[in-house]
């Protein structure tokens, strides 16, 4: 399943980073609708607030389906048939939708045929491995090339930051029965975990029955083709764009402190690299001290950063774009001789 999130870049550049091409070839970034609305975060938990990319049509019916505009949207579908006055009487959890059930159960049937479909974007996701001490997360995320190094400056044609998880989603409209604003709600859409995801689970799965055990990731559209076919509800019908829903192992994780367990806690300090096994977490070593600095100064101020306070991702997160090759050695390498803690990827 996907429980919780992290979506750390400003508005400005999180429309830079899903810039895209339309249908006649020029590249283009997706407007905001009520970009005031969203708010940077490294700890999203259903029933906040999160980002996703939809096509113009849902909300302009003469728009070219394959235009894409970002919406600040609540974690947690709602269906557009509940009738009671208050969303949050629902009485079950609508944050994921199983992909095997997604076109049986009414609460998202409805909404998928219409062609409700969204890409849910974050940094990555985290998970957590059941063990004896208790439950160790983990941040889960794609490959990252050498570009993440940077942001990349405002004329850049092409985003050189951060590549942004994107998952399917479905999202829906309800519209409160007294009147008032239209709530704009969405779920993530999960499939069979891959065998990298399944290793996070690998120590709680001894104590469950196979016929029990039933290991879920969110469903990763990875490359923009895979989103454009699946945005795009007018030229790719409901039956053809299910087909994009397939576990991916084009990921890589890394171990975070418990610190991201409370959903209250939000800083960088949630998804920053710890080392297993040791009394302390990243030491104040020349090779890491600008991360630690970024930590220290997220917390002396509001988790609602200025987007130039965000930070700009270290080569502790970067890693080979080649997926023979994994994270840890490319860290490895960055950190030199320090002995400092690697990205932890499971050996195939």
């Amino acid at each position: 399943m996907c429980g919780r999130t992290a979506c750390s870049l400003g508005a400005d550049n999180l429309r830079r980073a899903c810039a895209y091409r339309d249908r006649g070839g020029r590249r283009r970034q997706p407007e905001w609708i009520q970009a005031e609305r969203y708010r940077p975060s490294y700890n999203k938990g259903p029933q906040s607030s999160g980002p996703v990319l939809l096509s113009r049509r849902h909300l302009q019916q003469d728009a070219d389906s394959s235009e894409r505009v970002l919406m600040d949207m609540r974690w947690g579908l709602v269906p557009s048939w509940f009738k009671k006055d208050d969303p949050s009487k629902m009485q079950f959890n609508t944050s994921n939708c199983r992909s095997d059930t997604v076109l049986k159960k009414s609460s998202y049937k409805g909404a998928l045929l219409k062609g409700k479909r969204c890409v849910v974007l974050a940094d990555g996701f985290y998970e957590w491995q059941q063990h004896s001490g208790g439950k160790q997360p983990y941040f889960i995320y794609f490959p990252q090339t050498r570009d993440a190094e940077a942001e990349g400056k405002e004329g850049d044609e092409e985003w050189r930051g951060w590549r942004l998880l994107t998952m399917a989603g479905i999202f829906d409209c309800w519209e409160p029965p007294a009147g008032g604003e239209t709530l704009y709600t969405y779920t993530i859409i999960t499939v069979d975990a891959s065998k990298d995801v399944s290793f996070i689970h690998h120590r709680q799965c001894w104590a469950l029955a196979p016929t029990v055990l039933s290991l879920r990731m969110p469903a990763i559209l990875d490359g923009d083709e895979a989103i454009r076919k699946w945005l795009d509800f007018a030229e790719v019908p409901t039956q053809e764009a299910v087909k994009l829903i397939q576990p991916t192992e084009n990921i890589v994780f890394h171990p975070v402190s418990t610190f991201v367990n409370s959903v209250r806690n939000n800083t960088p300090q949630c998804l920053a690299p710890i080392e297993l096994g040791a009394t302390k977490e990243v030491k104040a070593m020349p090779s890491n001290k600008v991360m630690l600095g970024w930590l220290k100064n997220s917390q002396e101020g509001s988790p609602q950063k200025k987007e130039n306070d965000l930070p700009r991702w270290t080569s502790q997160f970067i890693h080979s774009p080649s997926p023979k090759k994994t994270s840890a050695g490319i860290l490895q390498q960055w950190l030199g001789k320090e002995g400092e803690p690697a990205v932890k990827k499971r050996k195939a």
